[in-house]
């Protein structure tokens, strides 16, 4: 019989993370399409961090 306690969490701790996601996914695609020079470095930053937040919350995951 498995002994899991229920927890209760918040909206907020529920939609964090893909909120977060989001946000920043907007952003880039946002900015890639608004113009060139920095515009780009901004968007290939946000749309990197996607790929390493993934990770980040998939290796959070397992460890607990």
């Amino acid at each position: 019989m498995n002994s899991h306690r229920a927890t209760h969490r918040t909206l907020m701790q529920i939609f964090a993370a893909p909120l977060v996601v989001a946000i920043v996914s907007t952003a880039g695609l946002i900015s890639a399409l608004v113009g060139d020079g920095w515009w780009d470095a901004v968007s290939w930053t946000a749309l990197g961090v996607l790929p390493l937040l993934y990770l980040m919350f998939i290796w959070r995951r397992k460890t607990s």
